[in-house]
């Protein structure tokens, strides 16, 4: 039997990650396995929590809250950014996503929750923050090199994506991380 993964184990994994309703938020089916080191930060706590102890080969189904996940919502995190400096070509849609800079001028996702006749209240949330979360995770190898450059190692690290793990659902709109990446 191959030894139990353990924290700074780098490791794959395939995984389905659904919300409470049963809809898949992310899935790596298809695709190539999730590679990181476990507990580098690079994923949710839960994710970390649930593949520890597991062995190559071996499949889990975990029920990760809020609190080991996304966190729980901030109402705080809404906030209303003036029309005039929103660019006209972008479309004002409730619900859609956007990619915004912070102060430092980082990428920043936020989902667009109100539209005013002055102001757009943008939610600056992860879209997974307050959710309850199931995955199902599956240890496909264990032993493996850690990346140079791992955010995720292939994945996501935080929610401006653009390294290749993204939401499979059509109103998440973005590479969100839905995978358990922070």
């Amino acid at each position: 039997m191959t030894k139990a993964i353990k924290t700074g184990d780098t490791i794959s994994v395939h995984y389905t990650g659904k919300l409470e309703s049963g809809k898949v938020f992310d899935s790596s089916e298809g695709k190539t396995p999730l590679k990181f080191t476990v507990g580098s930060g690079a994923l949710i706590k839960g994710f970390d929590t649930a593949v520890t102890g597991m062995h190559v080969g071996e499949k889990t189904t975990v029920v990760i809250e809020p609190e080991q996940g996304y966190g729980a919502r901030n109402e705080e995190m809404c906030v209303d950014i003036p029309k005039k400096s929103i660019p006209e070509d972008l479309p004002l849609t409730i619900g859609i996503q956007v990619q915004l800079q912070d102060p430092n001028g980082q990428p920043m996702m936020a989902t667009i929750a109100e539209v005013g006749e002055e102001n757009v209240k943008m939610d600056l949330n992860h879209f997974l923050a307050g959710k309850t979360l199931e995955f199902d995770i599956a240890i496909v190898e264990a032993g493996l090199e850690p990346d140079v450059h791992q955010c995720g190692a292939g994945s996501c690290g935080d929610q401006s994506g653009g390294c290749g793990c993204g939401s499979e659902s059509s109103d998440a709109g973005y590479d969100s991380g839905g995978c358990g990446c922070k």
